[in-house]
């Protein structure tokens, strides 16, 4: 790798944008195979500090490209500000990442040096002298360094679990089964295990091209395991039996601009074209109908109320839909007046018309739902005009279609993006999950195919279908493998328009995966081994004497 401190930066820079790329759209896949391991490449060789900004500015390239449809939420202000900041926490995690890779590489045998800066072939040869155990513990480890700050992002600060690495390989369907076992984090374990060994089998080989066998030995392992895991996941996809049952669904999309929701005076025309839609879909005779997050802001009329339930009870069918919904108080003092508290909620209304049950969001969007910090400083408030937003709802909650003999629960909005919050409510033993969103915030951006690549694993993780209802985008169902049916996107259609979907769900023989069984245990275990291998060194046991080293010699070494 360069040198110059201005070309690592410069490399830094495009290694971010191909890791964008490899999101959708466009979604090349291919590229998040070459990333961390360029990524560690880019920041090897030079002082921490120098490799901290390096990896940074990589980092923030990507945010900054991958997250670029946060700029169409229609409050200019909130809007890239919301996007420079977050691309700007969240960029912070990856050269950390790869400091503790050298880290690790340190403690695994990797000599120092008396060199400044003594560039990749000095580095090279020092990897090369590693034995061929640690070299691949050391792959294996810079793997279970990203799950963890992967783990981390998904809950700090109430977590932002977007683009997860294994999220790319969404369309590879063998590779991405053994998700059912580890989750997500499973295959973003694997791409950077075989990346980093990647990158150093081409350093190998360039440092010396005459040694075939020296370049080849960092590939043996992580290759085997990537065509293990594919193999094992064509067979079990090829061992799949039909479903027995299908429920048909119809699935509203009324493409309601964002610039309107908040204007009372487009309330009567948004409700008229959800009821126009579903009439039209009730033609065709679904058993539930569904629409998409907050379909009804600031809740329905009593009289609107009545004739959607008209339309229900003339067509005996079960419906979800999201609205908001507010709870009152008791007042605090005799004649004081009664608080109130707002929620973001899916409703499920039987085939009589009356609501039977309904579900409060418990992940709310920062920003977008909450002002965090709000009370504390009231300037944030002016970043987005959400007055008071919502309050997070306490449990998940089971939706018992009594009639149809079927059992679901509605996830809202990003709330499928977590892969321990959809393991909450398929604990209730569901046959299917319901995925009610609005992307209509972001226009027509990249974020409804992230949005649904990213609920992909949900499916693959529980083991049962996710059915996904968007204002506009995906509206789709994908299958307990992960593979998405939509019928715009088989027939060349335009996803973000207005229209409806009539699908046909199977489903009735739901997989016991190993996830759902015992969650993050994958995760938390990548999390225990790079914290134990990055303890300090007082705690650590001395190799050469076998007892703790108490005054550890400064290390020469420039490496971070």
């Amino acid at each position: 790798m360069p040198r110059l401190p201005w070309l690592r930066f410069l490399s830094a820079t495009a290694i971010g944008v191909a890791w964008a790329v490899s999101f959708p759209r466009p979604g090349v896949a291919g590229f998040a195979w070459i990333v961390p391991g360029l990524l560690l490449a880019v920041t090897g060789g030079i002082p921490s500090g120098l490799a901290f900004r390096v990896g940074y500015i990589g980092a923030l390239a990507h945010f900054l490209v991958s997250l670029s449809w946060l700029r169409f939420i229609p409050f200019p202000a909130g809007a890239f500000a919301g996007w420079f900041l977050l691309s700007l926490f969240l960029a912070l995690f990856p050269p950390l990442w790869a400091l503790a890779c050298w880290r690790f590489a340190q403690r695994l045998g990797l000599q120092a040096t008396a060199q400044a800066t003594p560039g990749w072939m000095d580095l090279a040869d020092r990897l090369m002298a590693l034995p061929w155990v640690r070299l691949n513990v050391w792959f294996l480890l810079c793997a279970a360094a990203w799950v963890t700050w992967e783990m981390l992002i998904t809950r700090l600060f109430g977590g932002f679990p977007w683009n997860l690495l294994g999220a790319s390989q969404y369309r590879m369907i063998p590779l991405i089964q053994i998700a059912s076992a580890t989750g997500v984090y499973g295959v973003s374990f694997l791409v950077v295990w075989f990346s980093v060994s990647l990158v150093t089998a081409v350093v190998f080989l360039a440092r010396d091209p005459d040694r075939p066998a020296l370049w080849r030995r960092p590939l043996v392992f992580p290759a085997l395991m990537v065509v293990a895991t594919a193999g094992s996941g064509f067979l079990g996809i090829a061992s799949d039996t039909p479903q027995p049952r299908q429920l048909r669904i119809a699935l509203i999309q009324p493409s309601i601009p964002q610039t309107v929701i908040f204007d009372p005076d487009a309330t009567t025309n948004r409700f008229e074209t959800l009821l126009q839609l579903t009439e039209q879909a009730l033609a065709a005779q679904p058993d539930l109908v569904l629409w998409p997050e907050a379909s009804l802001p600031g809740g329905i009329s009593q009289q609107d109320f009545d004739r959607l339930t008209a339309r229900i009870r003339e067509a005996k069918v079960w419906m979800i839909f999201g609205s908001d919904d507010v709870e009152e108080d008791p007042p605090v003092a005799p004649g004081a007046e009664p608080s109130t508290r707002a929620y973001n909620a899916a409703f499920l209304v039987n085939p009589e018309g009356q609501v039977v049950a309904k579900y409060q969001k418990r992940r709310l969007v920062m920003f977008g739902e909450y002002i965090p910090f709000g009370r504390w400083f009231p300037f944030l408030q002016r970043l987005a005009p959400i007055g008071d937003g919502f309050h997070p709802g306490a449990k998940p909650v089971p939706f018992s279609l009594g009639s149809l003999d079927v059992t679901t629960s509605a996830l809202i909005c990003f709330e499928d993006n977590f892969p321990q919050e959809a393991r909450e409510h398929a604990a209730a033993a569901l046959d299917f999950l319901v995925n009610l969103t609005n992307n209509g915030w972001f226009g027509e951006s990249s974020a409804q195919w992230q949005h649904a690549a990213n609920a992909t694993f949900r499916a693959i993780e529980t083991g049962i279908p996710l059915i996904r209802s968007c204002n506009n985008g995906l509206s789709c169902w994908i299958d307990a493998r992960g593979r998405m049916h939509s019928a715009r996107i088989a027939e060349g259609r335009n996803i973000y328009d207005a229209g409806f979907e009539i699908i046909s769900v199977a489903f009735g023989r739901p997989r016991p995966t190993l996830f759902l069984r015992v969650g993050d245990a994958f995760g938390w275990g990548c999390v225990l081994a790079t914290f134990w291998y990055l303890r300090p060194r007082q705690f650590a046991v001395a190799r050469s004497a076998g007892t703790p080293s108490r005054n550890p010699a400064p290390s020469p070494s420039p490496f971070p």
